[in-house]
């Protein structure tokens, strides 16, 4: 069969991000260790990021371990931090093929070499494809990201390199790790949970919220085709009235 494919003529979002939520849960469900939830979610990465090219998504990111993770049973973290290194290693290769730029944001500085090592290969070795951005959010926090930028823009006010009466929404943004990426149009939450988690809190600002009671492990290109079909048919005004409207990029300055 066919995979589906959203209607053509409605508008599409151009960066859709996704909290992964439900490995743990899908595994307890099926009498499996958690170990067995996270590989299969890794499967769905894959799944969704093949889905999220073919269907045109320019921008794709997805919530892959956050900042409050590292607070898990070490085992658990080793076992997350061994995934990425497969996941980098075994799929680098088709990422390129494909013409995908992996980008990341959060504190990478705390991933193990074993990690961090074949990642930043990847990086550097896509960073000139084009046909979609993949941007995993690792050691990341939406809050930890707000307080580093805030930290760099009082640093540019004591330096004298600004004044804090100039600072506009512009600065702060320009200051995000997300700041190359579009907008973010669509935020998808997965396994039924109902909040942002520390995620994007400021770029998800005006995006459309999809909260899906499928687990992760059980996602793939129907449940995001679904997605964006629901993005499609909502009216996005952004506080304004008539026509629906995209938002604007702040620039700095």
């Amino acid at each position: 069969m066919t995979p589906p494919s959203p209607p053509t003529g409605r508008p599409r979002p151009r960066h859709v991000a996704i909290i992964m939520d439900g490995n743990g849960r899908w595994a307890t469900a099926r009498g499996l260790p958690r170990h067995e939830g996270h590989r299969q979610g890794a499967e769905a990465v894959k799944r969704v990021v093949r889905a999220a090219r073919e269907l045109g998504i320019p921008a794709l990111t997805l919530y892959a371990f956050s900042e409050q993770n590292w607070g898990r049973p070490r085992a658990e973290v080793a076992h997350l931090m061994g995934l990425l290194r497969t996941f980098v290693i075994g799929e680098g290769p088709e990422l390129l093929r494909r013409g995908i730029r992996v980008v990341t944001i959060g504190d990478l500085s705390r991933l193990p070499a074993l990690a961090r090592a074949p990642l930043g290969a990847l990086v550097s070795a896509s960073a000139r494809n084009r046909d979609l951005t993949l941007c995993l959010a690792l050691s990341y926090g939406g809050r930890e990201a707000l307080t580093a930028a805030a930290r760099g823009l009082c640093a540019d006010a004591v330096a004298g390199r600004l004044r804090p009466e100039q600072i506009t929404e512009g600065h702060l943004a320009a200051r995000l790790g997300t700041a190359d990426l579009p907008p973010l149009d669509l935020l998808i939450r997965t396994s039924g949970e109902q909040r942002l988690s520390n995620f994007l809190l400021w770029e998800a600002a005006y995006a459309e919220l999809c909260f899906t009671p499928i687990a992760w492990p059980d996602f793939d290109r129907g449940a995001l085709v679904a997605a964006i079909e629901a993005y499609a048919k909502r009216q996005r005004r952004f506080g304004l009235t008539g026509e629906p409207q995209r938002p604007r990029a702040h620039a700095a300055g």
